[in-house]
């Protein structure tokens, strides 16, 4: 079936409190893709950030993100009062300041952990024992690596001091005794995320939209994920990496791109069955419908970099496990993977092959068909059929930006292929995602409400400013879902799930 949606992260809906949030807004928006004819909703990584915001860079892979949890749901399930949101301050409406935003949330759940403490409510108390239990296998190594780091000033884990990095089990046992409140409160905010993202969820599917997630195929150095299993990474005697992540030089990048996550030990993965990926998958497919992983292509091959090198120039190519791992993967959940595999990049045929292995759609960008006047396979004319058409991602400028800012060639070639004069740009692109041979259509929410560059969300390799757009209530009006669903519907694209 052919369909189509809208891809947004929480964090840029609109309301108060500084950040998007699961409250009213989120179920507005889930309100507004089944008017407007759509039935995928796609997101960014849900995990907990870290450093520099990022999404792809989280304190743990099973975690959910604090700061997207509701006030208001907090103040409907008893959990704060009216007063305690008095004094939220002024917020630019279309930009997520962290820093305040993290310290204003964080203070509201605090408030709501003394409140579920002090005036305990049977029901919720019950829940969050049952929480606790069904989730203990990651939210304990979270919660006590998240109370451990409270207790260092916020350092990273290889700043700790050396019983705490070694996990040495009485310094564990001491911590656990010492940090008991601080722990609990971790395990709290978890359990409120849950309860307010299963809801959210719960709605959506009742509206027949599937949730799309993200699950970076690399994890942070400072997270729970590698300090807790340590020997699943490539880490020396004291912690610290040997190798690390990222990609070669390319026609974008004379230097390549130096990702830093460190990289997974697959032997040891090997030896323990993918125990623990096939733990992070299926977690994540509770939460979400379906999954999309982040560079697809190092399951393949990945680009390994010694650790300390300034620049991507002196990696080399590692073999990934390639279908020994989807294998394990299959005879642990099922034969049919709700993934989506990212392979945009210098892909190559060995990886092409592992995806249409697996029967996995890939991802094409329609951006990336008219950045030169060349035949390429991101023009809509040369898509194979099982596979996802973008107006462009995340990581790309908005289709206005783009548009203003690509040659003269390329506008030309995008005019002469779309029959237009360009004058709605945005929608031209829309258009003919939709009308393409692709099973699926995506456009960021930036491309819908036709914004330009000011609204991007992330660019590469520059650090700050990023992964902070919203956009308001008034910005998405009922007219743009009426001519979305109008077009929705002319290129057949209304139902159907992946």
């Amino acid at each position: 079936m052919r369909a189509s949606g809208i891809l947004m992260h929480v964090t840029s809906l609109p309301g108060a409190g500084g950040v998007g949030t699961m409250g009213k807004a989120a179920y507005r928006f889930v309100d507004f893709l089944e008017r407007a004819g759509q039935r995928y909703w796609q997101i960014l990584p849900l995990s907990p950030t870290g450093y520099g915001d990022s999404p792809y860079q989280s304190f743990s892979s099973f975690a959910g993100q604090p700061l997207i949890i509701s006030p208001d749901l907090l103040i409907k399930d008893g959990l704060l009062s009216r007063d305690d949101i008095q004094d939220i301050p002024q917020w630019d409406d279309t930009h997520v300041d962290y820093g305040e935003a993290i310290r204003f949330k964080t203070g509201l759940l605090r408030k709501a952990y003394r409140h579920f403490k002090e005036t305990p409510v049977p029901l919720y108390v019950e829940e969050f024992q049952a929480f606790r239990k069904t989730e203990g296998s990651w939210l304990d190594n979270y919660a006590l690596f998240m109370a451990l780091k409270d207790a260092h000033d916020g350092k990273p884990w290889l700043q700790w001091d050396l019983p705490y990095r070694t996990q040495e089990p009485i310094s564990m046992e001491i911590a656990r005794s010492e940090l008991a409140d601080s722990i609990d409160y971790y395990r709290f905010v978890q359990y409120i995320f849950y309860k307010q993202w299963t809801r959210l969820k719960t709605y959506a599917a009742a509206r027949h939209i599937t949730i799309i997630g993200d699950i970076p195929i690399f994890v942070a150095l400072d997270s729970a994920d590698v300090w807790a299993d340590q020997h699943l990474f490539q880490l020396d005697d004291e912690g610290f990496p040997t190798v690390v992540s990222g990609v070669p030089p390319d026609y974008f990048s004379a230097t390549g791109q130096l990702w830093g996550n460190p990289l997974y030990l697959w032997k040891n993965h090997r030896k323990e069955g993918y125990r623990w990926w096939i733990r992070r998958i299926r977690h994540q497919l509770r939460l979400t419908d379906m999954l999309r992983i982040d560079h697809f292509r190092g399951f393949e091959a990945y680009w390994s970099i010694p650790y300390g090198e300034e620049t991507a120039i002196h990696g080399q190519w590692v073999p990934g496990p390639g279908t020994d791992f989807f294998d394990a993967v299959i005879q642990a959940l099922g034969k049919h993977l709700p993934i989506i595999a990212e392979d945009l990049g210098i892909i190559t045929p060995a990886v092409e092959k592992l995806r249409d292995h697996y029967d996995l759609p890939g991802m094409r960008v329609l951006q990336f068909g008219f950045d030169n006047t060349q035949e390429n396979d991101y023009l809509p004319h040369n898509f194979i059929r099982n596979c996802i058409c973008y107006t462009g991602t995340h990581d790309n400028d908005t289709t206005i930006g783009w548009y203003a800012q690509a040659s003269e060639d390329s506008r030309d070639k995008v005019r002469r292929y779309m029959n237009t004069d360009a004058s709605s740009v945005h929608w031209d692109f829309i258009r003919t995602a939709l009308s393409s041979t692709a099973k699926y259509a995506l456009f960021p929410m930036q491309d819908v409400l036709g914004l330009g560059s000011g609204a991007r969300m992330n660019v590469p390799g520059v650090a700050g400013n990023n992964w902070a757009w919203r956009f308001t209530s008034d910005d998405l009006q009922e007219e743009t879902g009426r001519h979305l669903r109008s077009l929705t519907l002319l290129f057949g694209r209304k139902g159907g799930t992946l």
